[in-house]
């Protein structure tokens, strides 16, 4: 396994799947539309565990929904989520899927850097939110009761 070389000396493996995460995160500082938010919630939701706050998790929800349903840009989605985090609340139960997505980052990372991989972002983003459909009620409910989003 591969380790990852910093300032700090760790003998500890660097997960692939988070370095490929590091490596896609980087890739999209200034790409157009802020894709940087929709990589950050298809990994927060994909890879969540027992330590992610219910939150993020919530956050990368509505994310993926605003981003696949409704064609927001990372910006829009990230407005959305500053408007939300202003407001205390309990952050409603996730339904957890048996699998969370036929992509993950490493596919995206595979696809070459530039348009091919802006789509490699977005059909992982549609794989994760696919996989996390259940959880479609919830999402939009708490984008109306909060905020007031899609009433109409």
């Amino acid at each position: 396994m591969e380790t990852r070389s910093s300032s700090i000396s760790t003998s500890e493996p660097m997960d692939p799947i988070r370095a490929a995460y590091d490596d896609v995160y980087l890739y999209t500082f200034g790409r157009p539309g802020f894709i940087l938010q929709h990589v950050v919630d298809a990994f927060a939701v994909q890879n969540a565990d027992d330590a992610s706050t219910p939150m993020s998790v919530v956050f990368g929800l509505l994310g993926l929904y605003l981003h696949v349903e409704k064609q927001f840009t990372g910006r829009q989605v990230q407005r959305v989520h500053v408007e939300l985090a202003r407001r205390k609340r309990n952050w409603p139960a996730v339904f957890w899927p048996d699998t969370r997505g036929s992509m993950t980052v490493a596919d995206v990372l595979a696809a070459p850097a530039g348009p091919e991989r802006d789509k490699a972002i977005d059909a992982w983003c549609l794989s994760v939110w696919t996989a996390f459909n259940g959880n479609r009620q919830r999402i939009v409910s708490l984008l109306r009761e909060s905020i007031g989003l899609f009433d109409s």
